[in-house]
């Protein structure tokens, strides 16, 4: 018998982002990526929410590497905490590496981190396991998808991508490659992404992106633009340049990862902006305005983005005029809807014309779409599948697409974050489970608990009332109080009444336990406050007792 290859979970079935899978064989664990996910309006405060790293933390030792299938924070962003409990050698195309090493770099965690290189078709050893990096196009250039060669056969590993046909850069997804596989060897498992499964249809190819921008820059001659895209987007980036240079604009990078990424990308061949044509943001002042593009991040209304600050007048570089045109060339992140049309409404009330992707085709999806999907389905032809990277329905529409092309129901696992799966001589199947929870990280402060999200919660929807009583516990008497203080609930100015009735319901119960032998004096004052402020306002917010002992 041969040994079986165990897969787990850690992120990315369920939820955009998040993105970690842990292949292991004979006690070797590989990662394929570790990324994070970026928070929802109801995480208050969160900056970034992460993998459950706890099962990988306690068998840090049996790490051999990861690899990066690409260079996007939901794939590469979850590196620099997992780095703190671990050493091992990451694996990637030279710009994924270039994107990941920039936000380790800036966690002091470098001397942690070994980066290996990785080229189209290469075959590499690492620890039990042949791995294969094959080329696919995606809205970040060399991208990867990966053909793991194991004693259970072989598992292919989509990375995420479209089939772009005619993209920016020439390099297409070999999908030669991936049919010679599937013919030679057969692929065992297929693991693929599923963001666009639900949506019918090819997507568009990002050279059809560029003739819009073009068209875009002809209509706006005489006027400054500014385009906000992801800096990681260097295709994106390219096309905007070429627009520009064709109209005789010189380009202005605007925001620390777009210099970062535009420098790097220069220096490893994959962005082409002649030196002329490119200029420090400090010196567009110096440029007739019409002449001047910037390329700004913050395309998802990032709270301390560079768009985000223009849009609000807090720029340091840049502030609007009427005769600006502000371009959004992306499409908002699910949970990023809100922040997004906060920066356009006030991007507007600056006088600035906006463009964004509901009024012109200024964006191109990076994920295969459903007829895509089944294309490649027919050319993998695998023996099990299971959908990955996408919430839970893009799940279940990746995996009905399959079936319609012929895969049996029985051999399509749905999987979520945290199972754990085994592939051996009798198939594949769920094989227990690992922690997988959410990991809320605020600040340097480290893991936030969901406890302290729903408290968050509270306050901001229903306030905090604060009832502080001091007692003699020894003469069972009320010394002093109750004293109330809210914030929050409601004016106290305007409801003096209510906050001297809701005294003394507390007063009472408070005398009443003293005289009853109560010890449990905080616990009586949270329900006598509790059960006013609801019957009298029907509201709930948070209730702290302070019992202080004279």
């Amino acid at each position: 018998m041969a040994p079986p290859v165990h897969l787990t979970f850690l992120g990315g079935l369920g939820e955009i982002g998040r993105n970690c899978a842990v292949l292991e064989l004979e006690g070797s664990l590989l990662l394929i990526d570790c990324g994070i996910m970026f928070p929802d309006n109801d995480m208050l405060g969160v900056d970034v929410v992460l993998p459950d790293f706890t099962w990988l933390r306690e068998r840090a030792d049996d790490i051999v590497g990861c690899i990066a299938t690409h260079g996007h924070e939901d794939h590469v962003g979850g590196l620099s905490y997992l780095l703190r409990d671990a050493r091992f050698p990451i694996f990637g195309s030279e710009l994924t590496l270039g994107l990941a090493r920039g936000r380790i770099e800036e966690s002091g965690l470098i001397d942690r981190a070994e980066f290996t290189p990785v080229a189209d078709g290469e075959v590499w050893e690492i620890g039990p396991f042949d791995v294969e990096f094959i080329p696919v196009t995606h809205s970040v250039p060399q991208s990867l998808a990966t053909a793991f060669h194991t004693p259970q056969g072989t598992i292919l590993h989509s990375g995420d991508f479209k089939i772009d046909l005619t993209p920016v850069d020439g390099r297409l997804t070999d999908l030669a490659r991936i049919g010679s596989l599937s013919h030679d060897e057969g692929i065992r498992l297929l693991l693929a992404d599923s963001t666009n499964a639900d949506q019918a249809g090819y997507s568009r190819s990002e050279s059809n992106v560029g003739e819009v921008l073009y068209n875009l820059m002809h209509q706006q001659e005489g006027r400054r633009v500014i385009v906000a895209c992801f800096a990681s987007h260097i295709h994106r980036i390219q096309q905007l340049a070429d627009a520009a240079i064709a109209f005789g604009r010189v380009v202005a990078p605007l925001g620390r990862s777009m210099r970062r990424n535009i420098t790097m990308a220069r220096e490893l061949g994959l962005l082409r902006i002649p030196d002329r044509h490119i200029i420090d943001v400090e010196d567009v002042g110096d440029h007739d305005p019409g002449r001047v593009m910037v390329l700004s991040t913050g395309s998802q209304g990032e709270a301390m983005s560079a768009l985000t600050l223009l849009s609000s007048g807090e720029n340091r570089w840049l502030k609007l005029t009427p005769e600006d045109t502000v371009i959004l060339s992306s499409h908002p992140i699910p949970g990023n809807e809100h922040a997004v049309t906060k920066v356009i409404d006030n991007l507007f009330r600056l006088g600035a014309e906006v463009v964004h992707s509901g009024v012109s085709d200024v964006h191109a999806t990076g994920h295969a779409k459903a007829e895509e999907l089944k294309l490649y389905q027919s050319i993998v032809r695998p023996e099990y599948f299971v959908p990955v990277h996408g919430e839970y329905h893009h799940l279940v529409a990746h995996g009905r697409l399959a079936e319609r092309m012929g895969l049996a129901h029985d051999n399509i696992v749905i999987a979520e974050d945290g199972d754990r799966l085994v592939l051996d001589d009798d198939g594949l199947r769920i094989e227990g489970r690992v922690p997988a929870d959410y990991v809320y990280v605020h600040g340097t402060v480290g893991s936030v608990g969901g406890n302290v999200l729903a408290d968050r919660r509270i306050l901001s929807e229903e306030g905090v009332v604060s009832v502080i009583v001091c007692v003699d516990r020894a003469r069972r008497r009320l010394v002093a109080g109750p004293e109330v203080a809210t914030r929050g609930w409601i004016h106290v100015e305007e409801s003096r009444d209510l906050v001297a009735d809701l005294a003394e319901r507390v007063r009472r119960a408070v005398e009443d336990a003293l005289a009853n032998g109560d010890g449990k004096l905080e616990k009586v004052v949270r329900k006598a406050a509790g059960q006013f402020v609801s019957e009298r306002t029907r509201r709930r917010p948070m209730i702290v007792p302070v019992v202080l002992d004279a």
